[in-house]
């Protein structure tokens, strides 16, 4: 049976003032270093979106999340921090931003199947 292993998640969040520190979870990206594991799965619930604050741009919102996305699948299509390791990409994801789109603090956990795990806690934090 294979042991538990590290992985780091962090939430991905709307936050369309800033300033007023609100925001709606609509995302998860989980790194695991053991399974060489970085993806991020998100859901924007268009209704939910537009109660909250309906000055948004859906589409612009979905495009920025993509990139989260491809900078998770790495490679050239993700541009020069899509080409950085693994562990960078998710800190570079992951690092503190004023912007629309925002992560929580990262958090640590322990798991054996990081893509069951991140189901789970999108689950939880979003659905």
């Amino acid at each position: 049976m294979q042991g538990k292993q590290l992985f780091e998640y962090a939430v991905l969040r709307i936050v369309p003032r800033v300033e007023r520190e609100e925001f709606l979870n609509v995302g998860v990206i989980l790194y695991c270093k053991d399974q060489s594991f970085l993806q991020a799965i998100y859901h924007l619930n268009k209704e939910r979106i537009n109660t909250f604050c309906n000055q948004l741009d859906i589409e612009e919102l979905e495009n920025h999340l993509k990139i989260f996305d491809l900078i998770c699948k790495g490679g050239d299509d993700a541009g020069p921090i899509g080409k950085l390791p693994i562990a960078e990409r998710f800190r570079w994801l992951t690092a503190t931003r004023s912007t629309i789109v925002q992560t929580s603090k990262v958090h640590p956990g322990l798991c054996t199947d990081a893509s069951e795990t991140l189901k789970k806690l999108f689950n939880q934090m979003v659905l």
